[in-house]
């Protein structure tokens, strides 16, 4: 996993819980200390043990912490890719275009990055249709960006899994509608 992703997990776990959660966590977790720098790649196992220790130490469920997660990791992104953002998008275009905006540069600036599979098909003027598809299946994440990303355009929508990889499925279906 991309160094970027641990650098705002652990921004992540300071702004909930603490600036001494994050050695403490590090610890907990047997990671040891680390820094972790944005240009490299980790093992993706590191950040599961972190969430499950996450969640061990919180007492929410990992699901609800990556969630969260995506929320907070999705003005940073928002941010990092600006250039590449039509400003005429809102939510729903934003999902629309991100395969073939972001993920294409994100693989074409990192021949290492695996950033999820995202197919989507606008079913009405108000509702997208998600197809994600990662070995990760960090879908959670990805509802918690789509719901970051409405924040951050003060759009409502609503957030549906239909299928889920985490359920034996082959690919998550989530269906984003505005309201």
């Amino acid at each position: 996993m991309h160094g970027f992703i641990f650098s705002e997990l652990r921004d992540y776990v300071i702004a909930r819980l603490g600036t001494d959660a994050w050695p403490s966590l590090l610890e907990r977790a047997r990671v040891g200390p680390k820094t972790y720098l944005n240009y490299r790649e980790y093992p993706d196992e590191e950040s599961v043990v972190l969430v499950v220790t996450a969640s061990e130490v919180t007492g929410l469920p990992a699901a609800t912490i990556l969630e969260d997660f995506g929320a907070f990791l999705a003005p940073h992104l928002f941010k990092i890719y600006r250039p590449l953002i039509d400003p005429t998008w809102r939510t729903l275009e934003f999902i629309e275009h991100t395969e073939a905006t972001i993920h294409n540069v994100v693989r074409a600036r990192n021949s290492g990055a695996r950033p999820p599979s995202l197919r989507c098909r606008r079913v009405g003027p108000e509702t997208v249709v998600v197809t994600y598809g990662s070995p990760r299946k960090l879908c959670a994440v990805a509802r918690g960006i789509i719901r970051g990303l409405a924040e951050h355009f003060g759009e409502k929508v609503e957030i549906s899994e239909r299928d889920c990889m985490l359920a034996g499925q082959p690919t998550c279906q989530i269906q984003v509608q505005r309201v």
